[in-house]
């Protein structure tokens, strides 16, 4: 058995997958034509989300017992049809939950206590403590959508703050909550929220929920938070919620402009909103690494690991 991997990943994976008896190569250079030349040379293959697995890809590679992913997000494989075909697509969610549960707690103090605003006040020499008067978390009503991995571990970490946390995931059946959260319909969430937070994988459904429907189904202005995939958010509609009141701030580790195969923003394509967002004084953004710990590195390549070698072993 064969395994190549395609991106730089902690070296528990192979550690791991070598103790198994799998042969494993490594190429960080390959593109999507070269990997199509020698895909079939290997039994998996692990890639992160430069390259895209489309159903052309899959049709060639004949040899494929399974796709692994180091992180979370699958929406540049084409899952249902590798499946459909024998091919297991894994991803290892359990590896960073933690990190993007800590960030989020982390993106929503920072947000509401206006911690990065002042911050950069002070390093330019202000002391505005008025205008820098923060909110508490303790009594306000936080709304999480998605409740997997990420959701839930966002959840937990909420709990000692004393806040009502309500969650809405149309895809799982009631019961799914742990008893310190309500599970709620997405139109109770609209009425009752004064912050959401978005745990959804980004798939046709959930391209663009946030747009200025979703934004205008909200009761009072609110506060968002987002550590899923960028194009969740119409930035658009954000920049418009913002200007208007209806969104108080938004927390984005994910932006619609973030060139995931380049890793880094797609600059040439951004708009006058995305501008608005990146000047704004009621926005924190940070470069996709809610998840990217110290912890979740090794976290998620051993966790792969061990779901890989339950497939070829």
């Amino acid at each position: 058995m064969r395994v190549l991997v395609t991106d730089n990943t902690h070296p528990v994976l192979l550690e791991r997958l070598q103790e198994a008896g799998l042969t494993c190569d490594v190429d960080t250079s390959v593109t999507y034509e070269s990997l199509l030349e020698k895909v079939n040379n290997y039994d998996a293959i692990v890639v992160r989300s430069k390259i895209e697995i489309d159903r052309a890809f899959i049709d060639r590679a004949r040899h494929l017992r399974c796709i692994g992913r180091v992180g979370a997000g699958m929406e540049t494989i084409d899952v249902d049809y590798a499946e459909s075909v024998g091919i297991r697509c894994l991803n290892s969610p359990e590896g960073n939950r933690d990190a993007v549960g800590e960030h989020a707690v982390g993106l929503l103090l920072a947000l509401v206590d206006k911690i990065a605003h002042a911050d950069s006040e002070v390093r330019r020499g202000l002391w505005k403590r008025e205008a820098n008067r923060g909110l508490e978390i303790k009594g306000r009503t936080v709304g999480i959508i998605g409740f997997g991995n990420m959701g839930g571990s966002f959840a937990k970490r909420l709990r000692g703050f004393e806040c009502d946390i309500v969650s809405y995931d149309k895809y799982k059946p009631a019961g799914y909550a742990p008893d310190y959260v309500r599970e709620v319909s997405l139109e109770e969430l609209f009425m009752k929220a004064d912050v959401v937070s978005l745990h959804v994988p980004l798939t046709d459904e959930t391209r663009y929920m946030c747009d200025s429907r979703f934004i205008d189904a909200f009761k009072n202005p609110f506060f968002l938070i987002n550590t899923s995939r960028g194009a969740v958010v119409n930035t658009e509609a954000l920049a418009e919620g913002l200007r208007q009141g209806k969104v108080l701030g938004a927390a984005l580790d994910v932006l619609e402009y973030e060139n995931m195969s380049k890793d880094g923003l797609d600059t040439d394509n951004m708009t006058p909103d995305m501008r608005y967002l990146i000047e704004s004084d009621r926005t924190v953004l940070t470069p996709h690494v809610a998840g990217w710990t110290v912890e979740s590195k090794y976290k998620l390549a051993a966790v792969l690991a061990d779901k890989i070698i339950e497939v070829l072993c």
